[in-house]
C-alpha cells in the first residue's frame, strides 16, 4: 500500500492528533465513537503519530467530544429534514461518515485547499449530496457558494482556539445573517487553557498557537440578533466520561473539582 507523506505544519497538523484519537478509540476494546474510517485513514498515512502525545486516555476525550458535536448534528437533522450542514476546518474529520446523513441532506466540508486535496486521497467519498469547498474559513467569499434557502447547522471542532476573537466573530455573524434558522455546534477552550497550550502535546509538537479562549457563553449572544447559547457543556461534564479509562476519570474529577481548571474547556450549542 503506498502510504501519503503528511507535510502540514501548525494549526493543520494538529488535525492529525485527532484523527489519530479517533481510530485507537476505534480500537479499544469498548469503543466510544468506533470510527472505523478515521482506522482505515491513518493506515495510509506516513506520520510519526507518536508526536501527538495521543494515548487512550487522550483518545477517549477525543471521541467524547466528537461523540456529543455529533449527537446534537444528529438531533438537528431528525427535526430538519431537508437541511444544510457546514462542518467548517473539516481536516481530515470523518464526520459525513459516521452520520450518514440522509439524501435529503445537503453537506459541505470546508477547509484549506491542501487539506481538501489529502481528505480526497484519504477518505471514501460519501453517497450523499456532498460538496467540498477549498478555502480557509475566515475567508469572506466561499459562503457565497452555498445556498441560504434551508435551515443551516455549522458544525465547528477544534476551530476557535486557533482564530482571532475578531475573525470568530465575524465567521459568526456571516452565518447567522445569511441563513434563515439553525444552529452552531463548537467547541472552545477558556482563557486558562489558552496560558495552558504549550500543556498540550499536539499543540506544542505542532508548533500551533492558540489565541482566542471563551469564558462567557453568553457574551456571543450580542453578536447576532435571535442567537441563544441552548447548552454549555463543560469539557469536564461531558455525557460518557465514565466510558474513560480509570486514568482519565481521575484527571477529569481533579479538573472538576479545581475552580481554576475546571473551565478549560466547553461544547457549545447555539440556536440562530
Amino acid at each position: 500500500m503506498n502510504r501519503e507523506k503528511i507535510t502540514l505544519t501548525g494549526a493543520q497538523e494538529t488535525m492529525l492528533a485527532t484523527l489519530y484519537g479517533r481510530a485507537l478509540d476505534s480500537r479499544a476494546p469498548n469503543p466510544i465513537l468506533n470510527d472505523t474510517e478515521a482506522a482505515r485513514a491513518i493506515d495510509r498515512v506516513d506520520y510519526d503519530f507518536g508526536k501527538t502525545g495521543v494515548k487512550a486516555t487522550t483518545a477517549a476525550g477525543v471521541a467524547l467530544r466528537a461523540k456529543t458535536l455529533d449527537d446534537w448534528t444528529r438531533e438537528f437533522l431528525a427535526a430538519h429534514q431537508e437541511a444544510t450542514v457546514l462542518h467548517l476546518a473539516c481536516g481530515l474529520d470523518t464526520r459525513i461518515h459516521r452520520l450518514e446523513p440522509a439524501p435529503s441532506v445537503r453537506w459541505f466540508d470546508v477547509d484549506y485547499p491542501d487539506v481538501i486535496e489529502l481528505r480526497e486521497r484519504l477518505l471514501r467519498k460519501p453517497a450523499a449530496d456532498y460538496r467540498m469547498i477549498s478555502a480557509s474559513v475566515t475567508d469572506e467569499g466561499w459562503l457565497d457558494q452555498v445556498p441560504d434557502d434551508r435551515p443551516t447547522v455549522a458544525v465547528f471542532e477544534g476551530l476557535t482556539m486557533y482564530l482571532e476573537k475578531e475573525d470568530g466573530k465575524r465567521l459568526i455573524q456571516r452565518i447567522t445573517g445569511r441563513f434563515p434558522s439553525g444552529q452552531l455546534l463548537f467547541d472552545v477552550y477558556g482563557t486558562i487553557g489558552i496560558k495552558m497550550q504549550k500543556f498540550v502535546p499536539a499543540v506544542r509538537n505542532a508548533g500551533a498557537t492558540l489565541h482566542w479562549g471563551i469564558d462567557d457563553p453568553h457574551e456571543l449572544e450580542g453578536w447576532h440578533q435571535g442567537l441563544k447559547c441552548v447548552d454549555s457543556l463543560r469539557s469536564v461534564d461531558m455525557p460518557g466520561l465514565e466510558q474513560m479509562p480509570a486514568s482519565g476519570r481521575v484527571g477529569m474529577w481533579m479538573t472538576a473539582h479545581t475552580p481554576v481548571l475546571r473551565d478549560v474547556g466547553r461544547i457549545l450549542r447555539y440556536t440562530f
